[in-house]
């Protein structure tokens, strides 16, 4: 076993989180100084998911957002609302866009360096963080970990789902979309395997994509994702022909688990370190402002353990994903009250875990009391 020297800062996996903090890095122009890896097993040169996420204002990818909404559908067999976003705007960003751009920035930085590899372990030694990278050690000061190694074990009051998805990008051969229109959640769908909905994000009036989701234990049989798919397209969105140009599938653990934020000089980012919604999967925003924080403290010459989730968020968090996991309530019915009876930007904020107790106490007061109560009580 042999060494290759030293880091101020090792980042384990170049997904969104690992990337994002590298980019947050470099945009603030105070590590230059500060030897930097970055190792993944993969190039990152697939366009294999894309992320979507709402903003006020532009952030630091405004630049490669690939497509933005104003506007945004709601659909149950029951309701349907058109929701107007402002301030906000639903942007999208695709996975091969967002690899290129981060990419090109690091290779533009000389203190920078990426190594392909298989990560075997991450450990402390010393004063030291170790990351085991095929057979070789590598040491730095901090090593930002974004990899969920093993499924956690929990306690008796945790929860444990999955958000399951496939989607396509279709071309049709005539106009089929509303390019200036998204779907937000469409739960018009068999709900058999969970909570289950689609959402649609139109491209131009002939290209969009289209994703199927479901929030369950467990994943479904391949042909299901496709199924769901071909029902909606022809059924929901009356598309009888159309070409599947791209498609993208993904899994993202949505638990109440409270994942260790670092252990020694090992910080856990990304999902790995608590930044997934419990309750949504929604992920891109949460690591954008983990970074920013992770960054200022390291900027400041401080220990960069955060915890950036409000305790009556994750009580918040832990209360739906409880009903969800018990199957308490259908999921499309809490979420349809929720986009039936409060303002959107309000309950924006209240996603991105930025809203007022006041907002929340109107946001929780529009769901179905006793169940919601139950759930609670047996969390507290």
């Amino acid at each position: 076993m042999t060494g290759t020297g030293r880091y101020d800062y090792i980042i384990a996996g170049a997904g969104c989180a690992g990337l994002s903090l590298a980019m947050h890095m470099i945009h603030s122009g105070k590590f230059r100084e500060k030897k930097v890896l970055i190792v993944d097993r993969d190039h990152k040169e697939k366009n294999d998911r894309t992320w979507c996420f709402w903003e006020e204002n532009p952030g630091l990818f405004e630049s490669i957002v690939y497509k933005r909404w104003n506007n945004a559908w709601f659909h149950n067999e029951d309701f349907s609302r058109l929701i107007s976003l402002s301030p906000y705007e639903y942007k999208l960003i695709r996975g091969k866009d967002f690899y290129d751009y981060c990419f090109k920035h690091i290779r533009q930085a000389s203190n920078f360096d990426f190594q392909l590899g298989e990560i075997k372990g991450i450990y402390n030694r010393n004063d030291n963080a170790v990351l085991m990278l095929d057979d070789k050690e590598v040491l730095a000061s901090y090593i930002f970990n974004s990899i969920l190694f093993d499924k956690p074990d929990l306690n008796r009051k945790e929860y444990y789902l999955l958000q399951h998805f496939k989607g396509w990008v279709i071309e049709t051969d005539k106009p089929s979309f509303n390019p200036d229109e998204a779907i937000l959640m469409d739960f018009r769908v068999d709900q058999k395997e969970g909570t289950t909905f689609v959402y649609v994000m139109p491209f131009s009036k002939t290209k969009a994509l289209v994703e199927y989701t479901v929030f369950s234990e467990r994943l479904s049989e391949p042909v299901r994702y496709e199924e769901g798919l071909n029902e909606y397209i022809s059924q929901i969105l009356k598309i009888g022909s159309y070409q599947i140009v791209e498609n993208e599938f993904g899994v993202i653990p949505m638990t109440n688990h409270r994942f260790p934020l670092s252990n020694g000089n090992i910080i856990n980012i990304g999902t790995a370190g608590g930044q997934t919604k419990p309750s949504s999967g929604y992920t891109f925003r949460f690591i954008q402002k983990h970074s920013a924080a992770i960054i200022e403290k390291l900027a400041a010459g401080e220990n960069p353990v955060i915890r950036t989730t409000k305790g009556r968020f994750r009580f918040y968090d832990t209360v739906l994903l409880n009903i969800l996991y018990n199957q308490t309530l259908p999921g499309k019915k809490i979420f349809s009250s929720l986009f039936k009876k409060n303002k959107p930007q309000q309950l924006l904020r209240f996603l991105d875990n930025e809203s007022s107790f006041a907002e929340e106490l109107k946001i929780i007061s529009s769901l179905p009391a006793w169940p919601f109560f139950k759930a609670a009580l047996k969390q507290l």
